[in-house]
């Protein structure tokens, strides 16, 4: 018995929402669609939230909804996983997270901790860097140093501002209730610059030489780095290389050979220019500086 052929078409950003002045699928003229939905059977799939793997009312992105098809099941994601673990302890005796907090602690008592501090939940979320940075102050490391990449893609293009001053509050709750640790963001940069990954390496440069030289404008605190960005017209992806100083941050040196850093995003592919250009001695992007020696103690 011989079988038509079958086609999986995915269009990504195409779904079912209520008219409106922002729903470009039901203002766009499109026939086809039309007449396959008058003449054919048909279903709606939710595609955010625990029908996908992710948590209640999280929205979905083009990698969950290609898994969970390709799948045919619900596949949880990385967010969900880590926040389950959060939530029952076991994030804390992840065998690598520990030798990392470990090494920083017993090394140069130095832990950098480098992520898309953003609610989005694509690539990262802001909650797990917080809880790297608590991991790290209870193993006795003496400075968390938070490198924030500002999102404005998976959440408002303005959203930084906010989400950065919250940040800085649960980092001085950190502070507060861990004696002997300070955790600070220190400095702060545009996903655009920072998580490039079509070989545009001058990009990648510009967060090099902010997280490893310390090289950007100055300001006293990451939300007011995202603050006048936005009043210079600079939407957060964009934002350019900010160097965190006075009370807001930490002074000293960036990112130092031995150091440990730990990259907090859980989705790789916006990460793999920047981790080897930090983090590996075979490195040839671009040119970091004669005698650089990379910061290999990298999560």
């Amino acid at each position: 018995m011989s079988h038509p052929p079958v086609a999986l078409v995915i269009l990504d950003g195409w779904g079912l929402a209520p008219p409106g002045p922002g729903n470009a699928v039901d203002l766009a003229d499109t026939p086809v669609f039309d007449e396959l939905y008058a003449n054919n059977p048909h279903a709606t799939l939710v595609a955010s939230g625990p029908d996908v793997g992710l948590p209640e009312g999280q929205i979905g992105n083009s990698e969950v909804g290609h898994l969970n098809l390709g799948a045919g099941r619900v596949v949880y994601q990385d967010l969900t996983r880590i926040d389950r673990a959060i939530s029952d302890g076991t994030f804390d005796r992840q065998p690598v997270l520990v030798e990392a907090v470990r090494n920083a602690a017993g090394g140069s008592g130095v832990l950098h901790v480098v992520g898309l501090a953003s609610f989005g939940g694509v690539h990262s979320h802001l909650a797990h860097i917080v809880e790297l940075a608590r991991m790290g102050a209870r193993a006795g490391v003496r400075e968390v140093r938070v490198h924030a990449i500002t999102d404005g893609r998976d959440v408002a293009p303005d959203a930084s501002q906010h989400d950065l001053l919250w940040l800085e509050g649960k980092l001085m709750d950190v502070e507060a209730t861990t004696e002997g640790c300070r955790a600070k963001v220190v400095s702060v940069i545009g996903r655009y610059w920072a998580m490039d990954r079509d070989h545009r390496w001058d990009r990648t440069e510009r967060a090099f030489e902010l997280f490893v030289n310390r090289i950007g404008r100055s300001a006293p605190s990451a939300h007011d780095a995202a603050r006048l960005a936005r009043e210079d017209g600079i939407t957060d992806e964009f934002i350019e290389p900010f160097v965190i100083a006075g009370d807001g941050g930490l002074t000293g040196d960036g990112i130092q050979p031995g150091d440990v850093v730990i990259y907090a995003n859980f989705r790789p592919d916006r990460m793999r220019q920047l981790v080897p250009a930090i983090s590996s001695s075979e490195f040839t992007g671009f040119d970091r500086g004669l005698g650089y020696r990379p910061a290999i103690r990298a999560v």
